[in-house]
């Protein structure tokens, strides 16, 4: 399965409640999208690793500012 930025904008969104489908953008600062705290970075976390087998920690999270350089981080370590 190759990985898909659309996919992985559609999983955030169906995460969280509060995200506007449709809102989020790759370029999108995700921060800014929503109510962003700690409780959203495990969720957001927990989510990569159950979808894609793929562990991302705060620290990607705190060097990421739009949802495309958190899914570079995920392409990097993906392995099908």
């Amino acid at each position: 399965m190759a990985l898909n930025i659309d996919d992985f904008i559609k999983k955030i969104e169906d995460e969280f409640d509060e995200l506007e489908p449709g809102k989020l953008k790759p370029e999108s600062a995700f921060r800014q999208m929503f109510d962003w705290n700690s409780i959203n970075a495990l969720v957001l976390i927990a989510m990569v690793k159950t979808e894609y087998n793929v562990t991302i920690n705060a620290d990607d999270l705190t060097k990421s500012k739009t949802v495309k350089d958190i899914f570079k981080i995920i392409e990097s370590r993906y392995h099908e």
